[in-house]
């Protein structure tokens, strides 16, 4: 028997179930230093602006906005070391993607760690998430949906891990801070490849995380997930 998962208001019963809500992401810094949070969405899906700007500690709850189909696919990046005019010399050291303070404005973002969704109202598997190491990896990310109790299935279980994988960086591929000398990022050299240093390290020490671009294809990974009949989740960079 397949069991589904219901999540509702905050104010909700635990395990009580619910009707459909517009989706939401909450966004939570336990970093230790400011992130300036991008969007980056799929063509079709509404590119969001007004994004949060969070120190550690802080938190902020973004709403999704649904397509005509129902559907918004995109993912959140965590960006850092930022500084400059908005929408002039604005630019971060880790995950630039654009001018602008509350949103990116170029597909593809400088390497970091990223959480995707695919949010579709007419998908009968329900609402589809992981996290992402494919372009790089920077602060560690994991993503939980907001359910309770996780079902025995293993539907709504949390993706990515909290882990620091910067250490582990191979050396070829990490990338400093010119100023400092510190840790930025480590970059993956080539996306599509298993067979790299950095895909084979990250996936060892990361198996629910993508680090490479179609990991999602390699029989018994475990780097997706779904929930069913659930509209909120948490994001949370550690």
């Amino acid at each position: 028997m397949v069991m589904l998962a219901w999540c509702g208001a905050a104010s909700a019963g635990a395990g009580t179930p619910q009707a459909a809500e517009g989706y939401t992401v909450t966004l939570v810094n336990h970093t230790g230093e400011r992130l300036w949070i991008g969007s980056v969405a799929e063509p079709g899906s509404e590119n969001l602006t007004g994004l949060p700007v969070l120190d550690d500690g802080q938190q902020a709850t973004v709403p999704i906005p649904e397509n005509a189909e129902g559907k918004w696919y995109g993912k959140f990046v965590p960006r850092q070391k930022c500084g400059g005019e908005d929408g002039d010399s604005f630019h971060c050291k880790v995950g630039d993607c654009g001018p602008h303070s509350d949103r990116c404005d170029v597909y593809t973002p400088q390497p970091a760690s990223y959480a995707e969704f695919h949010f579709d109202r007419n998908d009968p598997l329900g609402l589809w998430y992981n996290t992402s190491y494919v372009d790089g990896v920077s602060v560690p990310v994991t993503v939980d949906a907001d359910v309770d109790p996780i079902p025995e299935t293993g539907e709504c279980s949390t993706a990515g891990c909290p882990d620091d994988l910067l250490p582990s960086c191979p050396a070829d591929n990490l990338v400093t801070d010119p100023d400092t000398g510190e840790p930025l990022y480590c970059d993956n050299p080539d996306p599509d490849s298993p067979d790299t240093e950095y895909s084979r390290t990250m996936s060892e020490l990361c198996p629910k995380a993508y680090s490479w671009s179609r990991n999602d294809e390699v029989p018994g990974n475990d780097v997706v997930r779904n929930c069913t009949k659930c509209s909120g989740f948490t994001v949370t960079f550690h």
